[in-house]
């Protein structure tokens, strides 16, 4: 039985990538085979995948959704949108000095006020005066993740969103797509390989730090998800070749996997608070591109899942030697799944 502990490694600061490489597809890829290691360039992508395989990619769009804004009293609030519940609703983060009352209104980017309903766990209900999406979209700031620690910029605001993004939802990018430029994904489909799509929300629980050394009393976030009948057919269809499906991140692995609990993937909409760590038994996923990850993080416990304790903790050290880029900004490692024993 693990703890949290062993998902723990020293990272030295340095290696924390604070901004995105000249090109998307420039990046470094630590490929993790299960004899061995081999440092790539994430353009050879198309080299190291067969005709017929399936990248399942995650279409979902960050939105700006980070707002500072005023109490009635003065006092200053910090809201993260989490979720939008509906035209005029979202759940989301607020952080003040005191925790805001069901009534109180918050003044926001000095252009209006939202009006704060029940608490939801560590979440607020926000009531927006008008299309909540719009005017997150209009006078919002883009979240980037806590240990970028430049403001927002241009750059950013293109950079920290994937060429295919297009269902907006998420307060986080799904960052192993940031790899992917068009001209990578036009040379992937000539050399035979399928392109799929499906969408979860990537939410701020993302970043939530695991707080129990038992694992079995950590709690999950919640995350919306939706896998189109399309999607799945070409999945099936690639699985019946015997071709492999190569999750585009954790979140496409989330997803699919949490569709799949029934023993076959099946297409439609859920929320899922799904915790993978060493025993899952994955059923769709066979290969896994996925960035570097937070110690003591989910994550590094589903990559740990996936592609073997061990042989994470050895293409860690190796990727730390190497100098590689690490979290979102990062580079990438392609992960082989580990074999049933």
């Amino acid at each position: 039985m693990y703890s949290l502990a062993d998902f723990d490694f020293y990272l030295p600061p340095e290696l924390i990538a604070q901004a995105p490489l000249a090109t998307r597809s420039g990046s470094r890829l630590l490929q993790v085979m299960r004899d061995g290691i081999a440092d790539r360039s994430f353009s050879a992508l198309t080299a190291l995948l067969q005709p017929g395989d399936v990248l399942v990619f995650n279409d979902t769009r960050v939105l700006n959704a980070r707002f500072r804004g005023v109490k009635a009293s003065g006092g200053q609030v910090e809201v993260l949108v989490e979720r939008v519940i509906d035209t005029l609703t979202v759940l989301a983060q607020v952080r003040a000095s005191k925790s805001p009352k069901p009534g109180m209104r918050l003044h926001l980017a000095d252009v209006f006020e939202v009006e704060v309903g029940e608490r939801a766990g560590e979440f607020f209900v926000l009531h927006f005066p008008s299309d909540a999406l719009a005017l997150i979209e209009a006078y919002g700031s883009l979240p980037l993740p806590p240990y970028i620690t430049h403001t927002p910029d241009a750059v950013d605001a293109q950079r920290y969103q994937t060429v295919y993004a297009k269902s907006p939802g998420a307060v986080a990018a799904p960052t192993a797509g940031l790899h992917f430029d068009q001209p990578l994904l036009d040379a992937l489909q000539a050399g035979g390989i399928q392109l799929a799509w499906l969408t979860l929300h990537v939410g701020a629980g993302t970043f939530q730090p695991v707080r129990t050394e038992d694992l079995t009393q950590h709690t999950m976030h919640s995350e919306w998800y939706s896998i189109s009948s399309d999607c799945v057919a070409t999945i099936r269809q690639a699985q019946q070749a015997g071709r492999d499906i190569i999750a585009v991140g954790t979140t496409s692995l989330r997803a699919l996997e949490s569709a799949s609990r029934s023993g076959q993937l099946a297409a439609g909409s859920d929320d899922t608070q799904i915790f993978i760590t060493p025993g899952f038994e994955f059923k769709t996923v066979t290969r896994l591109i996925t960035n570097f990850h937070l110690p003591k993080s989910t994550l590094m416990m589903l990559v740990s899942a996936f592609a073997g304790y061990d042989r994470i903790r050895s293409a860690y050290a190796h990727a730390i030697e190497q100098r590689y880029r690490f979290f979102s900004y990062g580079d990438a490692m392609l992960l082989d799944k580990e074999s049933a024993v």
